[in-house]
């Protein structure tokens, strides 16, 4: 009987600008989804790969995570802020992408700043329970995380929590709901991150962590 073909790998992605910026990165290393994933109608999330054993899944970011770490995927590409947040053992990161940046910051109403004050306690909305803890941790107060997964900014004016933490760009969002950036927890960017038990034991993986290496080498010295 002729050997059996291995099952194409998985590679997560996920939705939103992240995605927007890796897509010419992926398209460079080979992982280069078929046409039905561009259909802005179409409400398939796997997709086939040109020219490749590999498939495609598009979910939201934070699931991009738990598919990688649990080797549903083999490899996926997600913003450095889900990989510390969630800090999977299983889950390798070995490629910093260099695209998708922003920051995670933490914001309080304009008005009312008044740093920590001494403050043993705090009410802060997130979808980074994990990363907010921790923040406020080293600054030996304790962070009572009310867990949003949208909407962050109405938080505060609604009394629902004295300050945020979420991801910022040009900080313009923040502004136009009247907020203001009074500290940075941790500077992100899209990174490839991998299975590490897929990377040890196939080869296919190790040589797509290679390419993608390989273009970002090529992209900075452009």
């Amino acid at each position: 009987m002729p050997p059996t073909a291995p099952a194409p790998l998985t590679f997560a992605v996920p939705k939103g600008r992240i995605l927007d910026d890796a897509l010419p990165l992926m398209t460079r290393a080979g992982v280069v989804p078929d046409a039905e994933f561009h259909d802005k109608h179409s409400r398939a999330l796997s997709f086939a790969c040109v020219d490749s054993d590999m498939r495609v899944i598009r979910v939201r970011a934070f699931d991009v995570a738990t598919f990688v770490a649990h080797g549903a995927a083999q490899a996926g590409i997600v913003g450095s802020d889900v990989v510390e947040e969630f800090a999977y053992a299983d889950l390798y990161a070995p490629v910093d992408l260099d695209v998708g940046h922003c920051r995670l910051s933490v914001a309080e109403p304009a008005g009312q700043v008044r740093g920590n004050g001494g403050a043993s306690h705090l009410r802060v909305a997130s979808k980074y329970p994990n990363l907010t803890r921790r923040h406020f941790e080293r600054q030996g107060i304790q962070a009572e995380v009310v867990k949003l997964n949208g909407a962050m900014e109405l938080a505060p004016g609604l009394g629902l929590a004295s300050r945020i933490v979420d991801l910022v760009s040009t900080g313009r969002t923040l502004k136009d709901n009247g907020l203001v950036e009074t500290g940075t927890i941790l500077a992100v960017s899209a990174r490839l991150i991998v299975n590490r038990a897929a990377l040890k034991t196939d080869e296919r993986v190790a040589a797509l962590v290679e390419r993608f290496r390989a273009v970002v080498a090529e992209r900075k010295a452009a």
